[in-house]
């Protein structure tokens, strides 16, 4: 299974809450922040280790990179998560090819870092959540933010990297934890691209439960009130996780709280729409992210190096 489809399966598999102990991952390695290896396909492929908010723990990211030289908008994706101590220690690195290439044929350098308490990355989970009665869904948004924000802050100091104008791409708990960053600066975060963000759903892996709804609902309203960057947010009809109407009424409190937000319902995607940020294919991606990323047409990718749907 290549991607993050693990996580596809896992999830069904595990409830967002009463989820098994298990042992957390190792801390991880010594090392120092930078590029891992040399460049390969596609897309310029690198293997990076990038600073987070633990001063012990680097994330394991994976850069892509235009054929050119540069200096490259940012764009960070930001992955999925769950609650099983398990399953994040049995993470593989997240990739979202298909993702990661309409963004570079934008013109963007993509870093997709897998946070701490996850896969290879290893080191504690900073975003717990904690269990559905005492719910932290704001402190786990800002916890997130701030792994996504050290990686940004990293990034911005290499020489083919744009200073300004970074986009920040979420999916589900990364689109819950970039949400937390409309209140940055456009000049330093441009844009968000939040698919299907939320925490706590599909509790007890019963489709359409969500742990503490309106603490969510409430966390959400907090995020808008001073909110500065512009929010692209998107659900499929068919997400059993954050249903439409639930997305609509989380949006609905950001924007109440004062931010923007362009909130879109596409068709259902194939047996969950959960996955559509992971699994979607170029051609369904790009039109997306045509009006979110405030760039132009998209550049053709060399051949072999568009993402095929998993």
């Amino acid at each position: 299974m290549t991607g993050f489809g693990w996580l596809r399966v896992l999830l069904l598999l595990t409830a967002t809450v009463g989820a098994v102990p298990a042992p957390a991952a190792e801390p991880p390695r010594s090392g120092v922040p930078g590029a891992l290896g040399s460049e390969g396909t596609p897309l310029r492929r690198q293997d990076w280790l990038v600073p987070t908010q633990d001063p012990v723990t680097l994330s394991r990211a994976v850069l892509f990179r235009p054929a050119r030289k540069g200096p490259f908008r940012l764009a960070v994706i930001a992955h999925a998560s769950t609650q099983n101590r398990l399953r994040r220690a049995q993470m593989p690195q997240p990739d979202y090819p298909a993702l990661a290439a309409a963004l570079v044929a934008r013109g963007f350098a993509v870093l997709v870092p897998q946070r701490p308490g996850h896969g290879a990355t290893g080191g504690p989970y900073l975003e717990d959540q904690d269990g559905c009665d005492d719910a932290h869904y704001a402190m786990s948004a800002r916890t997130t933010a701030d792994t996504i924000m050290a990686a940004v802050d990293f990034m911005r100091t290499q020489p083919f990297i744009a200073r300004d104008g970074a986009v920040v791409v979420g999916h589900s708990a990364g689109g819950w934890g970039a949400l937390a960053l409309a209140t940055e600066s456009p000049r330093s975060i441009a844009a968000i691209v939040a698919f299907a963000p939320g925490r706590g759903g599909r509790a007890d892996n019963r489709p359409d439960q969500i742990c503490a709804p309106e603490k969510l609902i409430a966390a959400a309203r907090q995020f808008g009130e001073h909110a500065q960057v512009p929010v692209t947010w998107i659900v499929a009809d068919n997400d059993s996780y954050f249903s439409p109407a639930f997305s609509k009424a989380l949006a609905d409190a950001f924007a109440e709280g004062g931010g923007k937000v362009n909130f879109r319902v596409l068709p259902s995607f194939g047996a969950e729409g959960h996955w559509l940020a992971e699994a979607g294919d170029g051609a369904l991606l790009d039109p997306l992210l045509a009006g979110a990323v405030g760039m132009g047409a998209r550049t053709p990718l060399a051949q072999g190096a568009r993402a095929k749907k998993k």
